[in-house]
């Protein structure tokens, strides 16, 4: 399953994001790890020193390696060069898994406190003033539009904040948007953007609560978020000390805490996805990015045909050679 953490900036998404994942790597599951966050902080949330979170590799450096590989021999993809966020898998489509090994793996997959994470990069000289951070998250849209994720694995996204995140269509990637919320109007106010925007395109979003004080703290929180309110993390010394740079195991994380963790786990198992409309969202985004500034022949990238399902093969794993 694919389930991504956002909210306003500072509310914790990438405290929670680090800790779900460490809770599910402490379970033994399958886990992938991208962070899509321009600040770029959930490889120290898990653990990494400073100058290892700093040479991390990164999706964006490695797009014409991931184009090139993900197209394989789909006839409607003329080129990598071709391809396009949006881009959606057809047949003939290389497909990629959670675990499964694939040169793009090898190229971006760095092991972090015990997870596997990949990183879309942040900003760099170059792109300032000239370039937006929608640029970045793309290669992980592509990821996403042809992985093949199946039962008992896991895609935790940490996403950049705010509402920000409904520039692109990666929001429709995700089985469940788990939105963090502190009790304060602010935080409030990213989550009614959140609901609203993702009503407009069937997406359900959990409110999980963040730096819960006291019962006014928690009653604040239900009053304003309702029947989305899935779950909450009271104030936590565990999480102080991870924000000073101590990095705690996850199994001394507090009862009621690690009792939350494990709501956001059961809520996300207890989905069924429907692959259909899992496709028909990634084929809606690329039309309109086709239309809107790509060129409208790229409309024909799209395979009418075609619907991922988890028995699907996934790529062989051969080398490839990025284009020059």
């Amino acid at each position: 399953m694919k389930i991504a953490f956002v909210g306003k900036g500072g509310s914790g998404k990438t405290t929670l994001s680090s800790l779900f994942i460490r809770h599910l790597v402490e379970q033994g599951s399958p886990v992938l790890a991208i962070d899509a966050d321009i600040n770029q902080h959930l490889a120290a949330a898990l653990g990494a020193e400073e100058e290892e979170s700093l040479t991390l590799p990164t999706l964006g450096e490695q797009l014409p390696l991931i184009k090139e590989y993900l197209r394989g021999d789909n006839p409607r993809i003329a080129s990598a060069e071709a391809m396009i966020k949006t881009t959606p898998a057809g047949a003939g489509s290389r497909l990629i898994g959670v675990v499964a090994d694939n040169p793009i793996y090898r190229a971006c997959v760095r092991e972090v406190g015990g997870a596997r994470l990949m990183v879309t990069g942040p900003f760099a000289e170059d792109d300032l003033g000239v370039a937006c951070y929608h640029s970045k998250v793309g290669a992980a849209e592509l990821l996403l539009n042809h992985m093949i994720d199946r039962a008992g694995e896991y895609v935790v996204v940490d996403m950049t904040a705010g509402a920000d995140s409904f520039a692109s269509g990666l929001f429709t990637r995700f089985d469940l948007t788990a939105l963090v919320c502190e009790p304060t109007v602010r935080s409030i106010g990213v989550y009614r953007q959140y609901r609203d925007y993702a009503a407009d395109f069937g997406i359900d979003i959990a409110v999980v609560g963040n730096k819960i004080c006291d019962e006014d703290d928690l009653a604040f929180l239900r009053e304003h978020v309702g029947e989305n309110l899935l779950c909450w993390l009271d104030r936590s010394t565990h999480v102080r000390a991870a924000e000073r740079g101590e990095v705690r195991p996850v199994a001394e994380l507090e009862p009621g805490n690690r009792r939350a963790l494990a709501t956001i786990r059961s809520a996300v198992d207890a989905i069924t996805r429907d692959w259909a409309a899992y496709q028909r969202h990634a084929v809606e985004f690329h039309i309109r990015n086709a239309e809107a500034w790509a060129g409208v022949e790229l409309i024909d990238q799209v395979d009418p045909d075609f619907v991922p399902r988890p028995d699907l093969d996934l790529g062989s794993g051969l080398e490839v050679a990025a284009p020059r």
